[in-house]
């Protein structure tokens, strides 16, 4: 997550070591008021906050964000959900919970609040429930074989900032979870087939597929136990999620519907389940929805958050962030540098740690912080309120941007400025350049040499497609 000064680039970004004050941006709050009764699952990403442990089907673990390579006048979004889904895990498989809405939620003019929100809300359907225990009673070769016991389908709804909602789909099929080779010979018709056209141009995919995140996630075993000869392994490998993916033309996302003048959004994913809302007086009220789970940059609550607060963390919305002191405190003085020093002897940068604030809550422009470079902050967009943006975790993109010939995994940290941290693509390996960014290759413009190879898991343990929605088929054993 870093902007390094190399080859062609170099000529293009500066960089200044000296950093700015916060200012008075940042209102503390009391995290008392934030804090969910147990029993809530709240967090997101792979298992790495306390309570989305138990609930694993509102567990968003990754989101990605870029222009799409094969149609650059669209920006696709991606998120999974699910983490760790074992091949072959009959007989009931993997589901999207009937009982939440996953969100993919869009800020196009800087005040952490979303102006474009797609919804998507399941149904489960059995065929025979009294006597069958079987997932599919035969060979099932389309989404509506007979012989698909159970099977999901899906609205999706667009809702604007004003709180306007239109159907874009209605009972769309979702993909069945991976059986098998015997009940399907032909998994990726089925996975074609629930790929499914946007009024209005674009396309949607519900459905399994192949973890795309890859990592050595023994990283937190002590970070290898002090032995960096102890890397290597793809955690993630063979394991599979349940993904949802939408690729739409720009100016759906852009701020006035202009990505010319407007190119840079900020993306997250949320979970909702509903609760009951509690009056005054203890009697129980409405239920409503509550979001129980966020993510947008990678690896946020998994290693900037302290564990005191990660299950609050991920109730608020972007514009909340910088009310809660405790959290904006550790990205200006973050945990990580200070283990890598203890372990390995690495000096950690110096605090405060501004650089990380502007690439994780203001994006990155020569105006936002000591980065002096303009790629993806929305003070960008020529019709931004400027005096309405606030310091907001969003995982941002730079739409204007076009698709990279031959991507390079270390995205912006290696001069390929359609990467990570400018949006995310399935191949940035966000392990590695995290690493760097919070050893201060931002404020350096070179790579610390000792951890250079990051956790050597450098791609994917399958290949990415070249079209929509681009995630690989999902894992099976045969």
């Amino acid at each position: 997550m870093t902007l390094l000064s190399t080859g062609r680039n170099r000529s293009r970004f500066r960089f200044r070591r000296t950093v700015a004050g916060l200012g008075a941006g940042a209102l503390a709050a009391s995290l008392a008021a934030l804090t969910l009764a147990p029993g809530v699952s709240t967090a997101s990403s792979h298992r790495e906050a306390p309570l989305i442990a138990g609930d694993p089907r509102a567990d968003n673990t990754d989101v990605y964000a870029f222009t799409s390579p094969d149609n650059p006048d669209t920006v696709t979004l991606v998120a999974s959900w699910i983490p760790f889904e074992e091949p072959n895990g009959g007989p009931n498989f993997y589901a999207f919970a009937d009982d939440a809405r996953y969100n993919i939620k869009i800020d196009n003019d800087g005040d952490g609040r979303p102006d474009v929100t797609y919804t998507w809300k399941f149904t489960n359907h059995v065929r025979d429930a009294a006597n069958q225990f079987l997932y599919n009673t035969g060979v099932v070769t389309t989404l509506t074989d007979p012989d698909l016991n159970f099977s999901q389908t899906y609205d999706l709804t667009v809702t604007d900032s004003h709180k306007n909602v239109q159907t874009l789909l209605h009972n769309a099929p979702a993909a069945p979870s991976r059986v098998g080779p015997a009940s399907m010979p032909n998994y990726a018709s089925l996975f074609s087939q629930a790929i499914r056209p946007l009024p209005g141009g674009g396309q949607t995919f519900a459905g399994q597929s192949d973890d795309p995140f890859f990592a050595d996630l023994r990283v937190f075993d002590l970070l290898y136990g002090g032995d960096l000869s102890e890397r290597g392994l793809d955690t993630l490998g063979g394991y599979n999620v349940n993904t949802l993916a939408i690729q739409v033309p720009k100016q759906v996302l852009a701020l006035k519907g202009n990505a010319s003048r407007n190119p840079v959004v900020g993306i997250w994913s949320t979970t909702d389940r509903r609760g009951a809302d509690v009056t005054r007086d203890g009697r129980p009220g409405k239920d409503s929805w509550r979001q129980v789970s966020r993510l947008g940059n990678p690896l946020v609550n998994e290693v900037v958050v302290p564990l005191r607060y990660k299950d609050a963390f991920n109730t608020l919305s972007p514009d909340q962030d910088r009310t809660v002191q405790p959290v904006v405190d550790k990205v200006l003085d973050p945990i990580l540098p200070k283990l890598i020093q203890q372990i390995y002897g690495i000096p950690a940068p110096a605090t405060p740690r501004n650089d990380l604030f502007e690439i994780y809550l203001t994006g990155i422009c020569a105006a936002c912080g000591p980065i002096v470079a303009d790629l993806n902050a929305q003070r960008l967009n020529a019709d931004a309120p400027v005096n309405r943006i606030v310091p907001a975790e969003e995982l941002r993109l730079n739409m204007s941007i076009p698709p990279t010939a031959v991507p390079n995994r270390l995205g912006v940290l290696a001069g390929d400025l359609a990467g990570f941290p400018n949006g995310r693509r399935l191949a940035d390996d966000v392990i590695d350049i995290s690493l760097q960014a919070m050893e201060g290759a931002a404020q350096t413009g070179v790579l610390v040499p000792e951890l250079a190879d990051g956790d050597k898991v450098d791609t994917n343990d399958h290949g990415f497609g070249a079209s929509f929605p681009y995630v690989p088929l999902p894992n099976t054993n045969p």
